[in-house]
């Protein structure tokens, strides 16, 4: 296939584009290079360089590419920014998905893969996270995110645009080639990695009171190759409607930093520190409808697989694409 994918230059978009090409697949990678990084888009992709809220923008390069299907990545996604400036997550994840829909319409593209989040769910009212909970957010990215799947929704009933979405929280691990790096960081494992490059002094753990065997936060941890996957199960098969993408039982922040002190052999120092409003003790997504219905089964299900990949992209990329 085909496949016009944005963000590509982003984390999960520049693995996904890396999967697809180990498999025979051609990708289009659209992306305005904000946040992303133009290192981090694999060489045998084409990448039109553009942005979702310029209209004209995204139509020309879907005009050009005509792709069987698209992947969307491209989205804004620190909660705590969106708390600050709700419009910029509207103006990119909605506005810019509205572009996107329009331009894919123009080109006659039926099939979106959409990279949706479970944090359109808020505060669940059980766990795991199964698709047919109340979708109740509690921030504006988690609202941006739901808003557009209501509007592909919408789109698959008056145009039949076939929509999937899929939902997860931590996308975690690295390839040889391809790894995480964000301007800010804000996610746990490169944080706690980069204590053992020796960039930071020590790892906060916010909150040690929370109804869990150790007190800390548990949370999904996935890896991105196995979120590539499902990327491409969904996209080359015949699926509608949201799959939730979790590990099953999830981690503690205290499970995470015993696993990477145990994979760098460094002793990596903790600092309790108060809670942060709104941490729920338990975050963890039911994958059981990815399983029967996409055939999705994860590779890399373990924590210590996950750190150790990401430890080995980190030490051979110690700054990161800026080197």
């Amino acid at each position: 296939m085909k496949i016009f994918l944005t963000g590509g230059a982003g984390y999960i978009g520049s693995i996904t584009t890396e999967c697809l090409l180990d498999e025979g697949h051609d990708v289009v990678v659209f992306d305005n290079l904000e946040q992303g990084h133009r290192e981090a888009v694999d060489s045998r992709a084409l990448l039109i360089e553009g942005d979702l809220r310029d209209r004209d923008a995204v139509r020309k390069a879907m005009m050009s590419a005509k792709p069987d299907a698209v992947m969307h990545f491209a989205a804004y996604a620190l909660v705590g920014e969106s708390m600050d400036d709700p419009m910029k997550y509207f103006r990119n994840n909605v506005a810019g998905g509205v572009h996107l829909v329009e331009a894919m319409l123009a080109a006659d593209v039926k099939k979106i893969i959409f990279s949706s989040t479970c944090a359109t769910y808020g505060y669940p009212d059980r766990v795991p996270m199964t698709e047919d909970l109340p979708q109740r957010p509690v921030n504006p990215y988690g609202e941006s995110k739901l808003m557009f799947e209501k509007i592909l929704t919408w789109a698959q009933d008056r145009e039949g645009i076939q929509s999937v979405f899929l939902r997860y929280f931590n996308a975690c691990g690295a390839t040889d080639q391809y790894g995480e790096d964000h301007d800010p960081e804000t996610h746990l494992i490169p944080l706690v990695l980069f204590v053992a490059q020796g960039k930071r002094d020590k790892v906060k753990i916010f909150g040690d009171d929370y109804d869990t065997p150790d007190g800390t936060c548990i949370r999904d941890y996935i890896h991105i190759v196995d979120l590539a996957q499902a990327h491409i199960l969904a996209v080359t098969g015949d699926h509608v409607g949201p799959f939730n993408l979790g590990n099953g039982s999830g981690y503690s922040v205290k499970q995470v930093i015993d696993v990477a002190r145990e994979v760098t052999g460094h002793p990596v120092p903790a600092e309790i520190a108060p809670r942060r409003p709104g941490d729920p003790d338990r975050l963890v997504a039911s994958s059981e409808k990815a399983y029967e219905v996409l055939g999705w089964k994860p590779r890399y299900p373990d924590l210590k697989d996950i750190i150790a990949h990401a430890w080995s992209w980190h030490q051979s990329h110690p700054d990161g694409y800026r080197a």
